[in-house]
């Protein structure tokens, strides 16, 4: 059987497509063009508004192909769990699998009858999940201890679900003799890691770095409720080489209140906290945040209270969602703000966050550092900086996979150039 895949969202949509693909390949093949396909699968991101029309459209033009070369569509993801009934009335006739169960792939694709599977969980394997290569994503856990009001991820990925640590050893260990540079750990939460079966982040991490290589880890988001409560240890543990200088720590709004409503289980003087710690250690070091910008009841002063948040504690890198209700989603219930402010809000902090970009880039001017090449296109090679900065080398050799010396001649936003020095 010849089958089509397609894939959008997060690390861990990514893990569960390897995980399909993987398995697929034990016994058909895989093609891709749709137009070729026997079967085609699409595995679904329903994260924000934008992203879930943009996957029912893509969903129905996958399902017109489907009509005219005959076959099974597979819609499997977030959206096949969370809004079942959207999906169907895209393709009527498509078959649905949830995250939880994309293990039982091959079931699906070889019935004869149109399957759906988003109740209950499958055993998944972690190492069919790991794609090799020079950088290498692991998830360490799935779902979350969160339950936010705006936030329908929860009703797909459910409850946190850890990867033991043998597991996720075995795991790093096979990637790093395969000559895996860059680990990256990733889960909705990193730092609620273990919270479910009796351990956390921070003994993972130490666990990890027993094994020997030339490896960096990069460690995935993690809420400040979570991260406070091991902040210590993970300062520790960052002071290794082998860990980047990187934190993705999401703020989602400067307003305590508004976080009251986002049903976030942190204040922002938490949020301060971390990056205090983490600045007080790396002072060049990198941090993300993420901000959802026209929360319902969001006043005029309670955005003013995240621009100056951000301003104060000058994040890297700031990820600006415009808020947009979710079905089943408490939020969703609230007054909602119009159109016009939540886009005219979202555009000021977009705005404040690129000029800060800047400056914190600037700073690494004139500057030699060491990077780590990890893709070259041409004449060029993006790398990353010990603080998991991007800067972009040119007239580069045979430099993929290597850490490099470079010195750093100009800064834009998104990041840094360099020029290779001996």
């Amino acid at each position: 059987m010849k089958v089509y895949i397609e894939s959008y969202g997060c690390a861990a949509n990514d893990a569960d497509t390897n995980l399909m693909r993987n398995m697929i390949l034990s016994r058909h093949e895989i093609v891709g063009d749709p137009w070729r396909a026997d079967a085609i699968i699409i595995n679904t991101c329903t994260v924000r508004g934008e992203t879930e029309r943009k996957i029912i459209k893509r969903i129905r033009e996958l399902e017109d192909i489907r009509r005219k070369i005959g076959g099974k569509l597979i819609v499997a993801g977030c959206m096949a769990k969370a809004q079942p009934a959207l999906v169907l009335n895209a393709a009527p006739e498509a078959s649905l699998i949830s995250p939880q169960r994309v293990s039982e792939i091959l079931e699906v694709l070889e019935s004869n009858v149109r399957e759906i599977r988003i109740t209950g969980y499958g055993a998944k394997s972690l190492e069919g999940a790991v794609k090799g290569g020079l950088t290498v994503t692991i998830p360490i856990a799935e779902g979350c201890l969160g339950n936010c009001s705006y936030c329908i991820v929860k009703l797909a990925r459910g409850g946190l679900k850890s990867y033991s640590i043998e597991e996720i050893k075995r795991v790093v260990r096979k990637a790093v003799e395969e000559g895996a540079r860059e680990i990256r750990l990733t889960a909705q939460d990193t730092a609620a890691y273990g919270m479910d079966i009796g351990t956390n982040l921070a003994k993972l991490l130490r666990e990890i770095l027993e094994i020997p290589g030339g490896y960096i880890i990069r460690i995935g988001m993690m809420t400040p409720n979570n991260a406070l409560k091991i902040i210590d240890d993970l300062m520790e543990i960052y002071e290794d080489e082998r860990i980047y200088k990187f934190m993705h720590i999401p703020l989602q709004s400067g307003d305590d209140e508004i976080l009251k409503l986002m049903n976030r289980r942190y204040s922002v003087n938490d949020y301060k906290t971390i990056v205090r710690k983490f600045r007080s250690k790396y002072p060049m070091g990198f941090i993300t945040t993420d901000i959802i910008s026209g929360f319902p009841m969001e006043s005029e002063e309670a955005h003013k209270r995240t621009i100056r948040v951000i301003e104060e504690t000058k994040p890297d890198k700031v990820n600006v969602a415009k808020y947009s209700p979710r079905p089943h989603t408490k939020a969703a219930a609230l007054p909602q703000l119009p159109e016009s402010i939540r886009s005219e809000r979202c555009r000021e902090i977009v705005e404040v966050s690129r000029r800060i970009s800047l400056e914190r880039n600037m700073m690494h001017v004139g500057r030699i550092e060491d990077a780590l090449v990890l893709k070259v296109d041409g004449e060029t090679a993006k790398a990353r900086m010990k603080n998991y900065r991007l800067v972009k080398i040119n007239g580069c050799g045979e430099i993929l996979g290597r850490t490099v010396k470079v010195k750093i001649t100009g800064a834009k936003t998104t990041h840094l150039i360099g020029e290779l020095t001996p």
